[in-house]
């Protein structure tokens, strides 16, 4: 990680699972990467996924994970069929 210490700190260009010979990993952090680490995942032939915070706490909220729900909204239409049958 870069000085900051804590959620914000973005990471930068790290190797390790390229440096293990692993042929595909995901690295998932709760700041950002930086850009020579999303240069360097793009050059090396790993299949390696970076996900940063943003991306994080968008499939947190699409799978329903670690999330509540706060609010619901019923969207009504016209119902056609009542008044055919009238």
């Amino acid at each position: 990680m870069g000085g900051d210490s804590g959620w914000a700190a973005t990471v930068g260009r790290r190797c390790a699972l390229h440096g293990q010979h692993a042929t595909k990993g995901i690295f998932i952090t709760t700041s950002d990467f930086s850009r020579d680490a999303d240069e360097y995942v793009s050059k090396i032939g790993s299949k390696i996924v970076l996900i940063d915070g943003s991306t994080l706490t968008e499939l947190m909220i699409e799978f329903g994970v670690a999330v509540a729900t706060d609010a619901t909204y019923t969207v009504k239409r016209i119902d056609n069929d009542f008044f055919e049958s009238i």
